[in-house]
């Protein structure tokens, strides 16, 4: 059952004004009996002034007096006279951003344009709650506060719910989807490797043969070199010799010097 207009105002006067019970007037008032119970003790609602539903037009004096008479009754609420039309869940009117908050907008908006660049300055105005002006002079670096803007989540700082973001980056990729189709690119052929097919037709187009290079580096890199001691007479060598192909022992020279001396 819909409950009526200020629950917890209509419970303290039926509280105050009437032998109904806890739970009678609970599930009048779409409220826990307990509750109820803390209100007649001067537990809750302290403070709250009693609403009369009856001159409100939600109960009738009758619909009182027959559940005092029977503590079993369950009050019934009266319908309204008038159609109340639904709250639009579609917001046309720009977002209101506290301002508390107004100074973190900058450090949104670079947040949106560093980490979703897809997204047009439409669709980060209605998310963040500010202006063109604004996202260009960000974008440009122009703004006059650029030095201390420092990109952040929007979610984090409450500017907008992620249920919000993911589906304006949900809508910005769908956009982005149809104008590359529109265009004769498909998204999923964007960032891939040619095949090696078309690479070797490719190569081969230009003059020269990616494999034959490569055959060629190989056999050089296997080939012996020819002047290497080691590899022409297998001999092992000496210390002597290495020094002497090195222009003398420096450290034995130093040795011999001070020797002297001594």
């Amino acid at each position: 059952m819909t409950a009526p207009l200020m629950p917890k105002a209509t419970a303290v006067w039926l509280v105050d004004n009437t032998s109904l019970t806890f739970d009678q007037i609970a599930n009048f008032c779409g409220l826990h009996p307990l509750e109820v119970k803390g209100i007649a003790d001067g537990d809750v609602a302290m403070g709250i002034k009693g609403q009369d539903p009856v001159t409100a037009g939600q109960i009738s004096r009758d619909e009182i007096k027959r559940g005092e008479a029977d503590t079993s009754y369950e009050l019934q609420l009266l319908k309204s006279k008038h159609d109340i039309p639904e709250p639009k869940t579609k917001r046309k009117t720009p977002r209101y951003t506290p301002l508390s908050r107004r100074q973190e907008r900058p450090d949104a908006i670079a947040w949106l344009l560093r980490y979703h660049p897809e997204l047009t300055d439409g669709q980060i105005g209605k998310l963040v709650g500010t202006t063109k002006p604004t996202i260009q002079g960000i974008r440009d670096r122009s703004h006059w506060n650029m030095s201390n803007i420092n990109p952040v989540d929007p979610v984090t700082l409450g500017l907008c719910s992620q249920i919000e973001l993911d589906a304006a980056v949900q809508k910005a990729a769908d956009k982005r989807e149809r104008e590359l189709k529109k265009a004769g690119k498909l998204p999923e052929d964007m960032g891939k490797l040619a095949p090696a097919a078309q690479a070797l037709a490719d190569a081969a187009a230009a003059g020269h043969s990616p494999i034959a290079d490569f055959g060629q580096v190989h056999a050089r890199d296997e080939q012996p070199a020819a002047d290497a001691p080691d590899a022409r007479d297998g001999a092992r060598p000496d210390v002597e010799s290495v020094f002497s192909s090195l222009g003398g022992s420096s450290v034995a020279e130093s040795d011999e010097e001070e020797d002297v001396s001594h």
